[in-house]
């Protein structure tokens, strides 16, 4: 089946109304975003500029990144997940670059299928591979936000795991007569995993930073979104700033977290539970069936 003229004119001339639309869109003045703009000017901001800058260029997707960056208008990246980003440390150019190398191979797939369909003899439309071009890049252009999403949802119940252990070995320090600062930072050079790396890091950086190692706690429960973390930063600004006696409450925060977590795991067991409970009953039914069929059929054979 070949394309009509009447075919090629339409995709000509939406082609065309697209580069024009494209091309207004890139001249056209742009307002800026003054929450994008305040966020630019916060410590918070700039403490992520400064992991971005160990990263180097080299890799493909960081160097399209930056060209998406300077080229690309901000609206067009849709809403950044921000947090989901700061807790899997990936800098925002590779999370650009991700986005344009899928929406370049959402561009490539429909017309390698088109071509490999013609050598085969079937032609298609071409309105059909022009649509499917455009629809699959721009679902592929936002999937990683998707896979962006799930990881971080995995590394905040990896963080919230390991952070449990954390606050035990902190209130093991503050019983032992430890400081508050001494026993954060000793409790975090007990494990070796991201997590204690992350939370030493960042009390190794308020040595010089002038804030508190609650403060600076705090601050990055807020960057990652760890509401766990925010409540020992609150606890042990109690301890820091008014001399309270925390260990129980630490014990009793880490057990809070152990049993949420619990109730937790066991909800997605019966998840895991009912769903498996659906083909055991199909089973059920078709054994049933099995054994009823043949005395049904005699019955019936015996009436007729």
């Amino acid at each position: 089946m070949t394309a009509t003229g009447l075919q090629l004119a339409i995709v000509s001339g939406a082609l065309v109304g697209f580069g024009v639309a494209l091309l207004v869109w890139r001249l056209a003045p742009a307002d800026p975003d003054l929450g994008d703009a305040l966020q630019r000017l916060s410590p918070e901001h700039a403490k992520r500029r400064s992991v971005e800058a160990t990263h180097t260029a080299s890799d493909t997707r960081e160097r399209l990144g930056v060209w998406g960056m300077k080229t690309l208008p901000a609206g067009a990246w849709g809403t950044i997940p921000v947090k989901e980003l700061a807790i899997l440390r990936i800098p925002i150019s590779r999370y650009y670059g991700e986005k344009i190398m899928f929406a370049l191979l959402g561009l490539a797939i429909p017309p390698l299928l088109t071509t490999f369909f013609t050598l085969l003899g079937a032609r298609l439309p071409i309105f059909i591979p022009a649509v499917a071009t455009l629809g699959l890049a721009t679902v592929m252009f936002f999937l990683p936000n998707y896979n962006v999403r799930d990881d971080a949802k995995k590394a905040r119940e990896e963080f919230s795991r390991a952070l449990g252990g954390y606050i035990d070995f902190v209130a093991l320090e503050r019983n032992s007569g430890a400081g508050p600062r001494q026993a954060m930072e000793v409790a975090a050079d007990v494990g070796d995993s991201w997590v204690f790396r992350r939370l030493s890091e960042e009390l190794a950086r308020t040595r010089w930073s002038g804030l508190t190692p609650w403060d600076a706690l705090h601050g990055l429960a807020l960057e990652l979104g760890l509401p766990e973390l925010d409540d020992l930063a609150d606890i042990m600004r109690l301890s820091g700033e008014e001399g309270a006696q925390i260990y129980r409450s630490l014990r009793a925060r880490s057990s809070g977290m152990r049993s949420a977590m619990l109730a937790t795991e066991k909800g997605k067991a019966n998840e895991v539970g009912e769903k498996m409970s659906i083909p055991m009953s199909l089973l059920g039914v078709i054994f049933l069936a099995i054994l009823v069929a043949p005395a049904l059929l005699r019955v019936i054979g015996g009436t007729t």
